[in-house]
């Protein structure tokens, strides 16, 4: 009997099977000597400029990426490098030169240090920049210094890149020509990193504990994106069997079902006027979750209800007859804007955030009602409209009123709370329909950061409490006689696709690369195998367990590549 190769497991989170030779990512830059200071015959002014020019040449660099790139990676690549034009980061580090004497390593690395610290105790979206600010200070430290950029070294051949974990921008920045697929030790279900392999298309591993060490000595690995599996030095069965699978071409004929036809509508989430041109594409039978931050980032003041309503449009006139279902405004103290914040916040992820910040700004709110309803009945799109982080019956229903006074007659909510889970059948008397945020909600029923990698484990929409609270919102939906969908990565995720369905979700929407997979999934299995499979989860007691489960009971997985 041959002995099984060895292995190394993880989360998977974007599907796909890939082989290839390992490169691992280098380490990040070191720490400058502490107290290292200029000499006293060094020009502390010329050092100063020398620092600022540094920064100046990363952010053109990164914004000349940005400008080359759409999507979720035009945002990644756009926000780190705003970053490196930040003038208090960089007002920090030329004070710590001129009026402490250090070299300008050290300064930006000591200015970048108290920005970590600070958004780390702040929590929410700050800790989640804290990658960020790490990125460009080692980016601004190797211009100084006369060392390579970090990033994803260059290779003869396409490769299998393993890391402890990736910077957004570095995992924003990847070609998918190059990069056959990611493995991290790090990241989790709803990292940057699943995020962006997904868009990309991408198989990608995450939470892989001691990933860098297993792999580094293979000459060759398998990595299986959907179930979390990295064998090294595969047999070469296996490679034949891997490369056959990654040549196939699936599409979607823009119709979900499953086997005996049960309707699936499988659609796509969108953040920009590019994400939705790729979505309508791929098939999409409309757009599930339409982000609409993109008209608000990076500016000082809000956009004017003109302005608002040409950028929707934009969007809207890719479906015309079709569902695009527009999330208000979601940002707040976890998601800062110039104009929107509340710095007195001690957990800014449990503050005013979603629809919360209409009580402290109800203009904004009603501008953007506006601007959707004028959009709307400029385009022929089916509009629906649903707010962010209800957490109440008194919330859903003020939403409500607020929709139809703007004439939108289809209003709904997100479910990230478990308390709006939980209440989902007094909710939905008023609101329309429920879409679940499954990243949210798994991060807030598990208390466990989203972004800490050590608590992927934790933070997995497969976690059984998580999967029952999703089973709750459907039945406060098929009370009301209301549907529920999920824009959550789950969605995106086939095996767990085919268990919210057996869970009571009418609709999922995900990435637009996923819809094939997805699609194929559910038209291999019935209705009635999807509630048996949503079973076996929920009586699972643990997510590797209920995923392992779930994938022991669908054969048909192998045949698909799946």
């Amino acid at each position: 009997m041959n002995e099984p190769q060895p292995a190394v497991r993880g989360i998977g989170v974007s599907a796909g099977t890939a082989v290839g030779p390992v490169v691992v990512m280098p380490e990040p830059i070191e720490e400058p000597p502490p107290g290292r200071r200029l000499a006293p015959r060094d020009d502390q002014q010329a050092e100063a400029v020398r620092l600022r020019s540094a920064a100046s040449a990363v952010a053109d660099d990164l914004m000349r990426a940005a400008d080359a790139a759409d999507g979720t990676t035009q945002d990644v690549l756009g926000a780190t490098a705003a970053i490196a034009a930040d003038p208090t980061l960089l007002a920090d580090a030329e004070r710590r030169v001129l009026d402490d004497h250090l070299v300008p390593e050290r300064a930006i690395w000591e200015a970048a240090d108290a920005v970590v610290r600070q958004f780390t105790e702040l929590g929410g979206y700050f800790a989640e920049r804290t990658q960020d600010i790490a990125d460009v200070r080692d980016r601004i430290i190797a211009n100084l210094t006369g060392l390579p950029a970090p990033g994803v070294p260059d290779h003869p051949e396409p490769f299998v890149l393993v890391a402890r974990d990736l910077a957004p921008s570095a995992t924003a920045a990847l070609d998918p020509e190059r990069v056959l697929a990611i493995v991290t030790e790090l990241a989790g279900p709803t990292s940057h990193t699943a995020i962006v392999a997904n868009a990309k298309g991408i198989p990608a591993v995450v939470a892989a504990t001691g990933a860098v060490g297993a792999l580094a000595s293979a000459a060759l690995v398998l990595v299986d994106g959907s179930s979390g599996v990295v064998t090294l030095d595969p047999s070469a069965d296996q490679v034949a069997r891997a490369r056959e699978l990654a040549s196939r071409t699936r599409t979607f004929d823009g119709t979900g079902r499953t086997a005996d036809g049960h309707r699936v509508a499988l659609l796509a989430n969108v953040g920009d006027p590019t994400g939705a041109a790729a979505a309508a594409a791929a098939g999409a039978e409309g757009v599930g979750l339409f982000r609409s931050e993109f008209c608000f980032l990076g500016r000082e003041d809000p956009p004017g209800v003109d302005e608002q309503v040409v950028e929707y449009r934009r969007v809207l006139t890719e479906f015309p007859g079709r569902k695009v279902v527009v999330r208000t405004l979601d940002s707040g103290a976890d998601k800062p804007l110039e104009f929107l914040s509340s710095p007195d916040e001690e957990n800014p992820a449990l503050g005013v955030r979603g629809l919360r910040t209409a009580e402290r700004w109800p203009q904004l709110l009603e501008d953007q009602l506006e601007a959707i309803a004028l959009a709307a009945r400029a385009e022929s799109a089916d509009v629906w409209v649903m707010a962010p982080m209800v957490a109440t019956v008194d919330e859903a229903q003020w939403f409500v009123e607020r929709c139809a006074a703007h004439g939108l007659s289809q209003a709904g909510v997100m479910v990230e709370v478990p308390g709006a889970a939980l209440l989902s059948g007094q909710i939905l008397a008023s609101a329309h329909f429920a879409s679940i945020g499954t990243n949210d909600l798994a991060q807030y029923t598990m208390a466990a950061d989203r972004l800490l990698g050590s608590l992927a484990e934790l933070n997995d929409p497969w976690q059984p409490a998580v999967l029952r609270l999703v089973e709750a919102t459907c039945r406060g939906g098929a009370q009301q006689n209301r549907p529920v969908g999920v824009c959550g990565e789950a969605a995106s995720n086939p095996v767990l696709a085919a268990v919210l369905v057996g869970l009571g979700v009418s609709s999922l929407s995900m990435t637009a690369r996923s819809l094939p997979d997805v699609a194929a999934l559910l038209a291999a299995v019935t209705h009635d195998e999807c509630r048996t499979l949503a079973q076996v989860a929920l009586t699972a007691p643990s997510a590797r367990s209920a995923r392992d489960a779930v994938r022991e009971r669908l054969p048909v997985l192998a045949e698909l590549g799946l």
